[in-house]
This record gives C-alpha cells, structure tokens and sequence, in this order.
C-alpha cells in the first residue's frame, strides 16, 4: 500500500481530478520547483495534502515548498501548519505580517479590505518566489471560486473571465498555477475532513460579508431547487477557463 494509505471516494477524486487538470493544462514538468500558497484554510490545505500525493506519482521529480504570510489577527494561528509540515517533512517559509489589521484602518480608504490585504499578500508570495527560487506559485482555488470570480468580473467589470489554470508571470520566471480548480467545494470539505487536516478558522472581521459573499449567495439561490443549474453552470465556466489555458500552452 502507498505511503499514504487507502484514500476514500472523496480524496480519490481530489487526486485524480487534481492530476487530470495538471496534465491537461502541462502546469508543471521535470524539476519544477513549486511554492504553495497556503492560507490554513480548508481549500489551500487540502491542495497541500493532494500535491504532496502527486508528487510522489509524478513520473519526473518537482519541489514543494510552503508559503505562509500570516496576516495578522492571530500571531499564532500559523504553528499548526507548521507542526504538520515538520511532521510530513515538507519544506516551510512562514512569516507574520500587518496586512490584516492594515486593511481596515485609514490606511486603506480607497479599496476594500479584502482586496488591500490580497495584494499585499500575493506581492510577498511574489518575492519569496524570486528570493527561493521558485518556478510555479501554486493557489487553492477551487471550481467554487472560479465561478465567483467569473461572475464578480462579468457583473462588476463587464469581463466573462474567471481564473487562470495555469499562467505565466515575469517574462516567464515564474508560472501561477491552479491545479485544485476542477473540484467542488463540497469535495474538497469533506476529503480534508478525512484527512483530519488542522484547518483554522478566518477570523478577519470582513470574512462572509464581502461582494464576493453576496455573489456566491446569490448564485446558491438560483441553483437551490434544481442541481442541473449549477452542474450547467460549473461545467461551461471550468471549460472555458481550461480551453483557455490549453489554448496558451
């Protein structure tokens, strides 16, 4: 048996959508060296578990490498990642920043917290990925977010775009990759359950009252009463954001 066990249905399915997508869209290949934006929450910690399962399938070797920029409510909400990454031997950067309490002061007047907080976050992602010398910068996303995302761009910037699978940044040093995106939230909860992985609680003050909130509720609302509407839905924008993709490399 494998090193890490017998995986139920629903982490099956994690691991072999999540090595579908990366084969699909070639997200990584031989020597890759690959950060993992991880948050603590549950979609970036579950990519973590899958990631580390692909990479001992991969037919070719590739790095992993944790990246964590704690925003700043709870100094200490971090060492449960870094316990778990110490007991799987994975290789870790963690690191507390203001960002959080930053983004809901005078500061920050002319965007929204979350969206202040986000930037901050992902230009240190950026620099840790030049300062370690890393090839991809891996997010959490799931198919969820990529129809928010999809939605909050159509409704508020008049753009049919949702996230990038697999996209190239700084003259190609560094690639932003997605590989969890094809799966539904509900999977992803209920696998990182099984795994019993240590996911902490947002405690940022703005968490579930953002516009992103009231879009995710109002697409729940359209498809409560009929599951072929959101199966409609999430399959034309998965598709879209992966032929785009495939189209790229």
């Amino acid at each position: 048996m494998a090193s890490w066990g017998k995986l139920t249905f629903a982490q099956k399915k994690c691991v072999s959508a999540t090595g579908k997508l990366m084969q699909q869209t070639e997200m990584v290949s031989h020597g890759s060296r690959i950060g993992l934006a991880i948050s603590g929450g549950v979609d970036s910690f579950l990519m973590l578990k899958v990631m580390l399962i692909r990479q001992a399938i991969m037919p070719f070797p590739v790095e992993l490498m944790v990246l964590h920029v704690n925003p700043g409510f709870d100094p200490d909400s971090h060492l449960a990642l870094a316990d778990w990454c110490a007991a799987n031997g994975v290789s870790a950067h963690m690191e507390l920043t203001d960002y959080g309490p930053r983004a809901h002061t005078d500061e920050n007047r002319s965007n929204s917290p979350c969206f202040f907080c986000a930037m901050q976050r992902r230009k240190r992602l950026f620099e840790l990925c030049r300062e370690y010398g890393l090839t991809h910068l891996a997010f959490g996303h799931n198919a969820d977010d990529n129809v928010v995302t999809f939605f909050m761009n159509m409704l508020q910037n008049g753009r049919a775009d949702g996230l990038s699978v697999n996209e190239s940044f700084f003259n190609g040093n560094l690639r932003v990759i997605r590989p969890t995106m094809l799966l539904d939230k509900k999977i992803v909860i209920k696998a990182a359950r099984q795994w019993e992985l240590p996911v902490w609680e947002n405690i940022c003050p703005s968490n579930g009252s953002t516009k992103r909130d009231d879009i995710h509720d109002w697409l729940r609302s359209m498809w409560r009463h009929d599951r072929r509407i959101k199966n409609n839905v999430f399959n034309a924008v998965t598709r879209q954001q992966v032929n785009l993709t495939s189209k790229k490399v």
